[in-house]
């Protein structure tokens, strides 16, 4: 009792403010071992089952203790403390996340999902939004009616430029390339939509109407069951779903260097032809050393087949027939022409033609059917042979020299060009001039060739203008405008040739050393990286040929040389 007497004196002596009367009723009851008596509704001073200084010990039930809460108002006390705690917690884990973060991201997040740190509901009910109910024969998916939500109006700019909404005008005049385009004096200056219609307008001209890509208005219909389908064969596969495209890029034409076609019977003397045989892989090389040579194309070592000796006949010209049996040759100074029979293995000579009155012939050309041989004559003469027969059928007279002759893809037309600029059109059956026009910019012509798809027609100058036509106006208009004017020539255009598939136009000139382009058609733009003016092996080119795949490209020069090179954009020969 001792021990715990000057306990209980410090802690009531602690408290000054209780009354001398109740301190000395507490002192007694404690001496004598009885409970102090309290007042109904009354507390205690300190908790119950706790005494001083000792040990907490179980409450005693009481009848005054309040009935306990419902169960219901229980659990749904703990679930908000829950929530609570658990909103605190994600608040917490996200602010350690966005410590991390630069400061680039989190301008993107309140970009994207809008200024919600404080609130990650509010973000969660903004991304669900609220669905705009659709009719029920709406033929949306799922997965389009989940993106046609509810989203905030677009914001209004900031500032707007007054400038921006003046109409600009393009200057027509100052620019060589709008100056074409031109239909009067009075468009010095057209406005940038009035520009755009104008250029869709020539681009339609020279592609021969709106090509199918272009076309808005067309679309593929097909019903859900086939778009389904297709889905599913979509998801079925692997692989690589973009595919190369197969019209020709223009910028830079992908090619190689080749061995030379003639590698394996070289020579000095100039080379006069360059041709592909049109169903086999073989060159054929001839020159002014009076000899035709046929080599087997590989690209690497391009072994020769067979060379024929045509003994005091330098060749001005060397041509294979339509189907490739045979081999056509001209001299620079005899009117004799020899076809080499590759079948039977015979040269036969065709000393004179019955009614051809001509001294020397050089130049001729071979109808694309293989039906008709024309040869160009002195004095503005064309004559229309035979290919069969090898005999004169008609003739056709034009004003001044002929420069250059060419059949139409179809052979039913020839084209001629003169000496004096003009391009005559004749037909082959009644042999009638169709049409005459003079070739734009031209005083004396030199070249003429015609694409095989008969879309367009190319006359080359002296001035080294290559003109290229479309083969329509040129048969109904009597002064046509050239698609394009290809003004990359310094010299006389002596030599022009389409590619099988009338993408590429080569283009050269014999005046003048590396003066060769290749032009990339429909765009009419001269490929870049042909030829590499830093190697300089090409020098003077005299002709051109491409393979009937496109596949390989040869020209010949005055150094005998039969160049050859391979265009990887098509893969046969």
């Amino acid at each position: 009792m001792r021990s715990e007497v000057p306990r209980e004196r410090l802690r009531f002596s602690s408290n000054p403010t209780m009354p001398p009367e109740r301190r000395r009723r507490m002192k007694l009851d404690r001496r004598t071992g009885a409970k102090p008596k309290r007042k109904p509704g009354t507390r205690p001073d300190w908790k119950a089952g706790a005494g001083p200084g000792g040990p907490p010990q179980k409450a005693a039930r009481s009848s005054q203790r309040k009935p306990p809460a419902r169960p219901s108002a229980a659990a749904a006390a703990i679930a908000v403390a829950a929530a609570e705690e658990e909103r605190r917690l994600r608040q917490r884990n996200r602010l350690t996340l966005e410590e991390d973060k630069p400061a680039v991201e989190r301008c993107l997040e309140e970009l994207v999902f809008g200024d919600v740190e404080d609130d990650e509901d509010e973000l969660l009910r903004r991304l669900r939004g609220r669905r705009v109910q659709r009719h029920e024969d709406s033929g949306d998916s799922e997965v389009e009616n989940e993106a046609k939500g509810n989203f905030p109006p677009p914001k209004k700019p900031v500032w707007v430029d007054e400038e921006d909404e003046d109409e600009e005008m393009v200057d027509m005049v100052n620019n060589r390339f709008r100056k074409d385009m031109m239909k009067n004096a009075r468009e010095s200056k057209l406005s940038k939509d009035n520009l755009k219609k104008r250029l869709k307008e020539e681009f339609q001209h020279a592609m021969g109407g709106v090509p199918a890509w272009a076309e808005t208005n067309k679309r593929k219909s097909s019903s859900d069951d086939e778009s389904e389908e297709d889905e599913d064969d979509l998801l079925q596969r692997t692989g690589n779903f973009i595919s190369t495209s197969t019209s020709l890029p223009r910028g830079i034409l992908k090619m190689k260097n080749c061995q030379h076609a003639n590698a394996e019977r070289p020579t000095a003397a100039r080379i006069s032809s360059v041709q592909f045989h049109p169903g086999a892989q073989i060159v054929m090389v001839a020159g002014l050393d009076n000899a035709v040579s046929l080599f087997q194309v590989d690209g690497k070592t391009n072994p020769k087949i067979q060379s024929i000796y045509l003994e005091r006949f330098p060749i001005f010209k060397a041509c294979f027939s339509a189907n490739g049996e045979e081999v056509l040759a001209t001299s620079t100074h005899s009117k004799v022409l020899y076809v080499y029979d590759m079948l039977a293995g015979k040269l036969i000579p065709v000393h004179q033609v019955r009614g051809l009155k001509e001294k020397i012939v050089r130049s001729f050309e071979v109808s694309p059917d293989g039906s008709f041989l024309l040869i160009n004559g002195i004095a503005g003469y064309l004559h229309l042979l035979s290919m069969k027969t090898k005999e004169l059928i008609g003739s056709m007279k034009i004003n001044g020299r002929v420069a250059a002759s060419t059949f139409s893809s179809d052979s039913k037309k020839v084209y001629t060009s003169s000496g004096d600029g003009e391009v005559y059109v004749w037909d082959v059956n009644s042999r009638k001039c169709l049409n005459r026009f003079v070739d734009e910019g031209s005083l004396y012509g030199l070249s003429i060739a015609t694409s095989r798809n008969g879309q367009y027609v190319a006359c080359g100058s002296n001035c080294g203008v290559v003109n290229i036509y479309n083969q329509d106006s040129c048969l109904q208009e009597t002064n046509p405008k050239p698609i394009k004017a290809v003004m990359n020539l310094v010299t006389g255009v002596t030599s022009l040739t389409f590619n099988p598939t009338t993408e590429i136009l080569a283009i050269a000139s014999e005046k003048m050393k590396e003066a060769v382009r290749l032009v990339h058609l429909p765009s009419c733009t001269v490929f870049s990286n042909f030829p590499v003016i830093k190697k300089k092996n090409i020098s003077h080119v005299h002709t051109m040929d491409f393979s009937p795949r496109s596949g390989y490209f040869a020209l010949g020069n005055e150094k005998g040389k039969a160049l050859m090179y391979r265009l990887h954009h098509y893969s046969d020969f």
